[in-house]
């Protein structure tokens, strides 16, 4: 895994873990911090970046970006533009 794969994977995890602590306090930090590093990390993948998981990342499916870093694609499933 690259160093710019780590990032967004550590991004990821940390929006994930924000998400939940909304679902269960109705409040607490901001998400768009978040979304703006992830954009900017999406922005600073190499040209040699696996398709896949670009597309994911320009998709914003967080989860399906997460899942594919983890070594986790098979449980992707295929969303509305017939992509897994």
């Amino acid at each position: 895994m690259t160093t710019n794969e780590e990032a967004v994977l550590r991004t990821l995890v940390e929006l994930e873990a924000r998400v939940a602590h909304l679902a269960a306090h109705k409040s607490g930090p901001s998400l768009l911090p978040l979304f703006e590093q992830l954009q900017q990390l999406t922005r600073s993948m190499p040209a040699s970046t696996d398709p896949t998981l670009l597309h994911y990342l320009h998709k914003q499916s967080w989860q399906k970006a997460r899942l594919w870093l983890e070594g986790r694609e098979a449980e992707n499933i295929t969303g509305n533009c017939g992509h897994v």
